[in-house]
């Protein structure tokens, strides 16, 4: 039996260990997709524990014969979303994350650095909804299928949403600020 299933079901049977089994291995993507979606660490981290408190809650609704990372995903989608719509436009920027660079060269470092920035920025400047495609897809590693059911929407709109907001990544990516235009 997979394992999100057997801690489902504890969960539901009242045991705790099922909630934690859940969370271990669900929390670091969980948690990255809500910081690039909400853009701010401590509403994330707000946000990241609704999500569990309602999983928690609300685990008779899940339905078993499906996977249990596009609801969890979900329940997590709707909460980010209600707290998106009681910020102002200003407080959807996103912060930059930094990269683990390699240890070996200071060169590489540098670059590696400086990619990682500049692949940060250009995400930042994404719309909230195309930063949550991109998120759930790349970040979450949700397949399409999930990926349309987190949103709540079909598989095709789920993959034409995607197709934009990589294509909208690309043209932020391409663009060449004025001091790359020096070089």
């Amino acid at each position: 039996m997979d394992p999100d299933r057997e801690d489902a079901f504890r969960l539901r049977r009242g045991d705790a260990s099922g909630l934690a089994g859940l969370m271990q291995r669900h929390q670091d993507r969980l948690f990255r997709y809500l910081l690039r979606l909400l853009g701010d660490e401590a509403m994330a981290e707000d946000v990241f524990q609704q999500a569990w408190v309602q999983v928690a809650e609300r685990i008779s609704r899940y339905d078993p014969g499906r996977p249990f990372a596009p609801w969890l995903f979900t329940v997590a989608r709707n909460l980010a979303l209600d707290q998106l719509r009681r910020q102002r436009p200003q407080s959807l920027e996103e912060t930059d994350e930094p990269a683990a660079p390699p240890r070996d060269d200071p060169h590489a470092r540098a670059v590696a650095g400086q990619r990682s920035s500049r692949l940060a920025a250009a995400v930042a400047g994404l719309a909230a909804l195309d930063r949550e495609g991109l998120s759930l897809r790349f970040e979450g590693e949700l397949e399409l299928p999930q990926l349309a059911a987190t949103l709540g929407v079909p598989l095709p709109t789920a993959k034409a949403r995607l197709y934009r907001a990589l294509a909208r990544l690309r043209e932020r990516l391409l663009a060449r600020s004025p001091a790359e235009e020096w070089r």
